[in-house]
C-alpha cells in the first residue's frame, strides 16, 4: 500500500515529520517497507541564470552559455532547443550525481570548447518524462535551492511516498483514510472529518439493476446511477500526481476517480459506458462456458457459479474483480453508469484464483471492505465526477440491502493487564476505542463496520495495546515457584544440536532451514528416492520424497545463490534425514557445505579454493564442541556421493562412524548445478557416546610445569602407506610421554625411487614427573622408530 505525505495530510491534521509518521506506522502494526523522498536526490541542485548564449563555433545544434551560479559564472555547453539568454535554470555542477542519467558529471570538452557542468531537464532529475528541453523556471534567485523552490511552487514533485505492508486482517488500512485514523488514535494529529451530503438525482435511471436470489449471498448489495453529459478527458493535475506517485498510470478522468476512491477510502468502484450497455444490468452466477474480454485485454471463460454482471448481450463485468472491455469508458464516453457494490470476500477470492486475475478491486474485496460505505462511496464519487467532468446525475438504483455486520463485545479494562501485561487506565482505553471508531455504550463496545477482524473481547484488548504501543511493555520477573535449580528442559541430544548450531555459526556458516522433502532425482543421488520414502500426496513434483540426507537441501540452496551471483558460500543445517518410512528410520544430522573460495581476492594471496582439510577442521570443531572423544580414527569407505579418494570417515572403530568429511563427487555437483570447488561434512550426533558422568563440575586442570621436547623424524615408506598409520604407530610408542604427533612434510620422487615416499613427523614429548634427559629422549626415539618400522615396513630416512 503506497501513499504520499500530502495525501495523508488530506485526512490528518498533523505537523509530524516523515520519520515520526513511519516510526508510528510500524509500531501500530502497519510495517513501513520503504520511503521514497524525491528531495533527497535533489538537495544539492541550485538555481542559475543564463546571462549570455551563443552558437557553438563547431556545432549547429549546440550553444555556449554563460550561467551565473552561487559559485560565480560557469561556461556550460547545452544542446536543448530552449537554451537561451535570460532564463532561470537548474544547474548541475561538476562532481554532482545526476539521478536520471545515473552518472556523476565532470568537466568536459565538447568539440574543443570546455563545459563546466550542465543545465538539467525534468527527466534527468527524475521529475517527469519531459526531456525536450531544459527546466525553465518562471521565478527564483541565483543560488536558491531547487528543492525549496519546488516545495513552494510545485510541492507534488517533492512529495515523499510511503509504502507499508498490510496484513490480511487489516483491510481498513488499504485506504489512506484508514491509515490516518490509526495515526490520529495514536496521537500524531487530528482526523479530518468531512460532512456527507447525498447527491440528489435529477431523473430516473434508465438502467435498472437486479440480483438473482441465488447470488444474494455473494453480492448482497449493488448500487449505481447514471450520469449523462460527462466530458471524459484527462483528470486534473493533482489527481494525476497522486496516482503517478503510487505507481498507477493516469488513464482518464472517469477511471482515475474510481482508482482514487480505491486507494483513498478502500472503496473499489466501476464505471460502465452507458451507451454500450444494452438493457438493464443483472448480477447472477455464470452457467458455465460464458466468455468475457476484460479490461486487461485477456479473454476469460467462466465456470459455473462464478459471479458476473450481465446486460442483454451477456457478461459485461467479472463481479468485484474486473470490468469488461466492451463497456469500458473511453474519451468518447458521454453517459456513464457508476457501480458501487459489496461482494462476499470468500467468493471473490475463489473466482480470482480460478481465473488467475490480480486486480486492486479483488485485492480489497477478498480482504473485506466497509459494507456501510457502499452507498456513501457512490455519492462521493458522483460529486467528484460532476466536479471534474460535469454532467447530470440520475437517481440511485439499489438492489439488495446493506448486510448486517453489527456486533458488540464487553470491554473489561482489567483484561489488558492479564492478557498483555500493560497497565492502561480505563479512561484511556475508552478514548482509544472511540478514536478508532468504536461506539461505546456502558461496558459494550460496538465494532465499526470497517473492522471485520475484530471478533471478540481479546481483539479489543489488542487494539488498546496496539495504540498504546507494545514498546512500553516492561518485563517483570515472576515469583519463584520452586526452590533450587530446576531440571533442564532440553534433552542431552537437543543440547548437543544447539551447541553444534552455535559452533557452525561461530565458524562463519549461515544456517539453512529447508523442507524435509526433495525431488526423486536429488534423493537418488544420496541413496534415497525409493517408494518407501515417497509421499502419498506431495505438494509439488519437486517435493515428492523424504530427504535421505541434509546435503541435497544445502546443495540446492547453494545452486540458487550461485545463480544470483553469490559464488562463495558456507551453509549448514541441523535436522532429520529419513532412511525409510518406519519408526526408528529417522536420524538426526548436522551437515555443513563450503563452496567456492575461502575469502575474497587479496593482494597477499590469502584467497584459495576450499579443500577437504577445511571441512575436516570444521567437522572436528563441531565434534569437539558436542563432546566427541578426542582420539578418533580417519578411515575410508564413505557413501557413493563422496569423492572416492578425497574424503574420510571419522570413526570410533571401523563400525562406529561419527561423521564424514571431504569433497563431494563431481557427478553429484554437476547434477545439482554447483560451480567451483565444494567440500562438506556430515555428523551424526546420536552416534557420539554420552559422558559416563553427568555431574555439572569439571575435572581438575591437568598441566605440567616441565619443559616439553619436540623431535622430528622422516621415514621412507611405500607410496600406498597412509599417513594415519604412521602417526598412530608413533603415538603408540609411549602413550604416557608422547603428547602429540603431527605430519609436517611429504616428499615423493627424487632419489627415493619408484613407489616410495617420505613422511616427516614431529613428536611432542611432555614429561609429568621429571625433566627429560638426553638418554630418555633417545630411548623414546628408538621405540618410535621400531614401532613405525614394524607398522609400515618403512625405514628411517638418513
Amino acid at each position: 500500500m503506497k501513499f504520499t505525505l500530502s495525501w495523508l495530510k488530506d485526512h490528518l491534521d498533523t505537523d509530524a515529520s516523515v520519520d515520526e509518521i513511519t516510526e508510528a506506522l510500524t509500531d501500530l502494526g502497519l510495517e513501513v517497507e520503504g520511503v521514497v523522498n524525491p528531495a533527497d536526490a535533489l538537495k544539492d541542485f541550485k538555481l542559475g541564470y543564463v546571462t549570455h548564449a551563443e552558437k557553438h563555433p563547431d556545432a549547429d545544434k549546440l550553444r555556449v552559455c554563460k550561467v551565473d551560479t552561487d559559485e560565480g559564472e560557469l561556461q556550460i555547453i547545452c544542446g536543448a532547443p530552449n537554451a537561451r539568454e535570460g532564463i532561470t535554470v537548474v544547474v548541475c555542477k561538476p562532481g554532482m550525481y545526476i539521478p536520471g542519467l545515473d552518472i556523476t558529471i565532470g568537466v568536459g570538452k565538447i568539440r574543443g570548447v570546455e563545459s563546466f557542468g550542465m543545465m538539467a531537464s525534468e527527466r534527468e532529475l527524475e521529475l517527469s518524462e519531459e526531456h525536450d528541453g531544459i527546466i525553465e523556471l518562471p521565478s527564483g534567485n541565483v543560488g536558491d535551492s531547487f528543492v525549496d523552490w519546488l516545495a513552494e511552487n510545485d510541492p507534488a514533485k517533492v512529495d515523499p511516498v510511503i509504502e507499508i505492508a498490510i496484513t490480511p486482517n487489516r483491510p481498513d488500512a488499504l485506504g489512506v483514510y484508514g491509515i490516518a485514523r490509526d495515526l490520529a488514535a495514536r496521537g500524531l494529529g487530528t482526523l479530518k472529518t468531512r460532512a456527507f451530503e447525498a447527491v440528489p438525482g435529477d431523473f430516473a435511471s434508465p438502467v435498472k439493476v437486479t440480483i438473482d436470489k441465488d447470488t444474494l449471498d455473494g453480492c448482497p448489495l449493488f448500487a449505481g446511477r447514471l450520469i449523462k453529459g460527462v466530458k471524459n478527458g484527462p483528470s486534473p493535475q493533482w489527481l494525476q500526481d497522486r496516482l503517478t506517485a503510487i505507481g498507477l498510470r493516469p488513464i482518464s478522468a472517469l477511471v482515475d476517480v474510481t482508482n482514487f476512491f480505491t486507494f483513498d477510502q478502500n472503496r473499489p468502484l466501476h464505471v460502465f459506458d452507458a451507451a454500450k450497455v444494452q438493457g438493464d444490468l443483472r448480477v447472477h452466477r455464470a452457467a458455465g462456458g460464458e466468455t468475457l474480454k476484460a479490461l486487461d485485454e485477456k479473454e476469460y471463460t467462466f465456470s459455473a457459479g462464478q459471479m458476473v454482471i450481465s446486460d442483454a448481450n451477456g457478461p459485461e463485468s467479472i463481479g468485484g474483480i474486473m470490468g469488461g472491455e466492451e463497456t469500458g469508458c473511453t474519451g468518447d464516453t458521454v453517459d456513464v453508469f457508476v457501480e458501487s457494490a459489496f461482494w462476499d470476500h470468500v467468493q471473490i477470492a475463489m473466482t480470482g484464483r480460478a481465473l488467475k486475475i490480480n486486480s486492486d478491486a479483488r485485492y480489497r474485496f477478498e480482504r473485506g471492505v466497509d459494507p456501510e460505505y457502499t452507498i456513501e462511496g457512490l455519492h462521493r464519487a458522483t460529486q467528484m465526477i460532476l466536479d471534474i467532468c460535469g454532467g447530470e446525475p440520475s437517481e440511485v438504483v439499489i438492489a439488495g440491502d446493506v448486510p448486517d455486520h453489527s456486533r458488540a463485545y464487553k470491554l473489561d479494562s482489567g483484561r489488558v493487564q492479564s492478557l498483555v501485561g500493560m497497565e492502561i487506565p480505563e479512561s484511556d482505553q475508552r478514548q482509544t476505542l472511540t478514536r478508532l471508531g468504536f461506539r461505546l455504550e456502558g461496558n459494550l463496545a460496538h465494532v465499526p463496520s470497517w473492522r471485520p477482524d475484530v471478533q471478540g473481547e481479546a481483539d479489543l484488548v489488542e487494539e488498546v495495546a496496539r495504540i498504546a504501543s507494545l514498546t512500553k511493555l516492561k518485563g517483570k520477573p515472576l515469583p519463584r515457584l520452586t526452590d533450587g535449580i530446576p531440571k533442564p528442559v532440553m534433552t542431552p541430544q537437543q543440547r548437543r544440536q544447539q551447541m553444534a548450531r552455535r559452533t557452525c555459526a561461530s565458524l562463519g556458516y549461515n544456517e539453512v532451514v529447508s523442507y524435509s522433502f526433495i525431488d526423486k532425482s536429488s534423493a537418488a543421488l544420496f541413496g534415497g528416492g525409493e517408494d518407501a520414502t515417497m509421499l502419498a500426496n506431495p505438494i509439488s513434483s519437486e517435493m515428492s520424497h523424504m530427504r535421505p540426507d541434509l546435503l541435497p537441501g544445502l546443495l540446492l540452496a547453494a545452486a540458487r545463490n550461485q545463480a544470483r551471483g553469490l559464488l562463495d558460500l558456507a551453509l549448514f543445517e541441523a535436522g532429520p534425514a529419513f532412511t525409510g518410512s518406519e519408526p526408528g528410520e529417522q536420524v538426526t544430522q548436522i551437515a555443513g557445505l563450503l563452496v567456492g573460495r575461502t575469502g575474497p581476492k587479496d593482494v597477499h594471496g590469502a584467497s584459495r579454493a576450499v579443500d577437504l582439510y577445511d571441512s575436516k577442521a570444521d567437522a572436528e570443531a563441531v565434534l569437539a564442541a558436542i563432546g566427541a572423544p578426542a582420539k578418533v580414527q580417519i578411515l575410508r569407505g564413505g557413501a557413493g556421493w563422496w569423492h572416492p579418494g578425497r574424503h574420510g570417515r571419522i570413526c570410533l572403530g571401523p563400525k562406529k562412524t561419527l561423521g564424514v568429511f571431504g569433497e563431494l563427487h563431481p557427478k553429484v555437483l554437476k547434477e545439482m548445478g554447483i560451480k567451483g570447488a565444494a567440500v562438506a561434512f556430515t555428523i551424526w550426533p546420536e552416534e557420539i557416546p554420552m559422558p559416563r558422568k553427568s555431574g555439572a563440575s569439571r575435572p581438575a586442570l591437568d598441566i605440567s610445569d616441565l619443559q616439553a621436547v619436540e623431535r622430528d623424524f622422516a621415514f621412507v615408506v611405500d607410496a600406498e602407506v597412509e599417513a594415519l598409520t604412521l602417526v598412530n604407530a608413533a603415538a603408540g610408542a609411549d602413550k604416557a610421554l608422547i603428547e602429540d604427533v603431527r605430519v609436517f612434510d611429504q616428499f615423493i620422487g627424487g632419489s627415493l625411487g619408484e613407489g616410495k615416499k617420505s613422511l616427516a613427523i614431529t613428536v611432542r614429548l611432555q614429561p609429568s614427573d621429571k625433566t627429560l634427559k638426553e638418554k630418555d629422549i633417545e630411548a623414546v626415539s628408538e621405540k618410535i622408530i621400531a614401532k613405525v618400522t614394524k607398522a609400515t615396513g618403512g625405514t628411517l630416512r638418513g
